[in-house]
């Protein structure tokens, strides 16, 4: 199905001609009908198209704006009685900015006007549609009221919306809301136009800033279990009041978004604007169904003249960040003047560099480069765009990469004979190191990374020598690189307890001189016995049979040792 929105200047016929095609009314408030005025937004559709109905008048334009944001085409709406008026001109460059590119033009109103007229008024539009996305598109002449013209424009209707292409469905639902209410025995219902990916039931999505769950959806008043891209969806959400959304909030998976407070953009400037567009002034941006306050840096220069083109950075509010990406349109309008200033295209959604310094555009080799580091998912939920990886998880740029490449080998160098302890390493470091051990001729070894060339000091270090031939009576270890002496204790070369350092031999023998006291003193043995069968003083003893309890040689029960279960066998 097609999403189409109507657009033209007040009072001529969009709203009826809606009702024509449907049945449905698409004027959905009592002071609408009474004054035949649309205010807001209406909704309506056929079996191939859903019409979303704007309001003409000039006062509503902000509504109208809301409605256009998420559409596949227009219906462009002309009374012959009036012929071309300024919204009809505002409205037809606002299609324009937001990147339309597929319509039709109805000529309405026609049983009120001679055939001669009606012909001069088609000649007349056309001329205005003239260099437009519009300028090819057909005529359709029609009476809402008589009915005249109907069949025609069905058929127009049928033709565009198989010529149209639909909403691109890249596995990345976002949903602008246009309507938010609380419906009876259901609760928080928002309806909008899905403009990519699926949405399911029991999802788990964000709406605006809260976590909600899909507990329903519906597409023109029917269940569904799953709703695509291209289609106008009501959802029922719990885990949020309707008074916490509101218009402009979108429906999206969080973790494929990176919501924005600033985004670069290039901003084309309607040409009838009788002044340049610079910093001063207030904004509203129009993206989605949203209207948003925003401030204005043009890039590059001081101002962007009428008609001209140029780059601009805008910043909204902190706490209305928005679920942009790169192609997303909008429309900057001036609240002091009160006027369409003009639209564009968001380049970049996150910027990183100052503004002085920013030169955005669609690339995202530009974005790699200028962010560094980028896991998959990451970049692609700043560009879109899915790449492979690197490296690891990450993208990077081939020069970031060559530095990080560096500065690994310099600290592996740096490491010498002991090498690099790579618990110092972060996750990117140690990806790196992994990728380069090969070729660079680094063993990884132990968790230290040195180069393979060089003499392991620690294979055949002094103070292990000096551990072995002291027994159980080791010296301190003054004069050992601190370094050095953790890096023996971690590979299990020299044994730590309680602040003295024994050799592994010494360890083991320990146990057996353990396992031949218990053979005489079954009911266990103290520490004063245990020095005994050492030689040794308490200083060593204390801690030599700690060191037995803990890998489970001896048990202490009160103040004596019994049999673990690691006791070896004495024969």
């Amino acid at each position: 199905m097609r999403v189409v929105a109507t657009a033209g200047h007040v009072d001529h016929g969009k709203s009826s001609l809606v009702q024509a095609l449907t049945g449905v009314n698409p004027d959905r408030f009592e002071e609408e009908r009474r004054r035949g005025l649309t205010i807001d937004l209406g909704f309506a559709h056929t079996e191939i198209i859903s019409f979303i109905d704007v309001p003409g008048h000039v006062r509503f334009l902000r509504n109208m704006l809301a409605g256009v944001g998420g559409v596949d085409a227009c219906m462009f709406v002309i009374a012959a009685t009036e012929g071309w008026k300024p919204q009809s001109e505002e409205h037809l460059r606002i299609l324009e900015l937001l990147g339309l590119g597929h319509g039709i033009v109805v000529l309405t109103k026609i049983d009120l006007v001679e055939d001669e007229w009606r012909e001069l008024q088609m000649l007349d539009v056309r001329e205005h549609l003239a260099g437009t996305f519009l300028a090819d598109a057909p005529i359709i002449a029609v009476s809402a009221t008589a009915g005249t013209g109907l069949d025609e424009l069905r058929s127009a209707l049928a033709q565009l919306a198989a010529t149209t292409p639909g909403a691109e469905d890249r596995g990345r639902p976002r949903l602008w809301i246009d309507r938010v209410f609380a419906a009876k025995g259901s609760g928080t219902v928002v309806t909008g136009t899905l403009t990519d990916g699926s949405i399911r039931v029991d999802d788990q999505l964000h709406a605006g800033a809260h976590q909600v769950r899909v507990r329903g959806i519906q597409s023109h008043g029917e269940s569904r279990e799953i709703i695509g891209p291209g289609n106008r969806v009501a959802l029922n959400l719990a885990g949020v009041d309707h008074t916490e959304l509101q218009r402009g909030d979108a429906v999206v998976r969080a973790s494929q978004w990176k919501p924005t407070s600033r985004f670069d953009a290039s901003l084309t400037v309607l040409p009838t604007l009788s002044h340049a567009v610079s910093r001063r002034g207030a904004y509203f941006a129009y993206i989605g169904s949203g209207e948003f306050p925003v401030r204005l840096r043009v890039l590059g220069r001081e101002s962007i003249a009428p008609g001209g083109t140029g780059l601009v950075r805008l910043h909204v509010a902190a706490n209305t960040p928005l679920s942009l990406l790169p192609g997303d349109r909008f429309v900057l309008r001036e609240s002091g003047r009160d006027e369409t200033v003009g639209g564009g295209e968001v380049l970049d959604v996150r910027p990183r560099l100052p503004a002085s310094k920013a030169a955005p555009d669609r690339n995202v080799d530009r974005v790699v480069g200028e962010n560094g580091w980028l896991t998959v998912e990451d970049l692609e939920a700043l560009t879109g765009e899915r790449r492979e990886a690197t490296i690891g998880v990450w993208v990077v740029s081939a020069t970031r990469l060559n530095e990080m490449e560096q500065m690994v080998r310099d600290r592996v160098i740096a490491g010498g004979e002991i090498g690099l302890d790579i618990a110092l390493l972060d996750d990117r470091e140690r990806a790196v190191l992994m990728s380069i051990s090969e070729k660079e001729g680094i063993a990884v070894d132990s968790g230290r990374a040195r180069l393979r060339d060089l003499r392991d000091l620690l294979s055949d270090h002094p103070y292990v020598a000096d551990l072995l031939a002291a027994g159980f009576a080791p010296p301190d270890p003054d004069g050992v690189d601190k370094v050095q002496l953790r890096e023996l204790v971690r590979r299990g070369l020299v044994v730590e307890r309680d602040g003295l350092y024994f050799h592994p031999g010494a360890v083991a023998d320990a146990a057996r001189a353990a396992a031949r006291l218990l053979q005489t003193h079954p009911q266990g043995f103290t520490v004063s016995q245990f020095r005994e069968a050492l030689g040794n003083t308490r200083k060593h003893a204390v801690p030599l049979a700690a060191e037995l309890d803990a890998i489970g040689v001896t048990r202490r029960r009160a103040d004596v040792r019994i049999a673990g279960a690691k006791l070896p066998t004495i024969t």
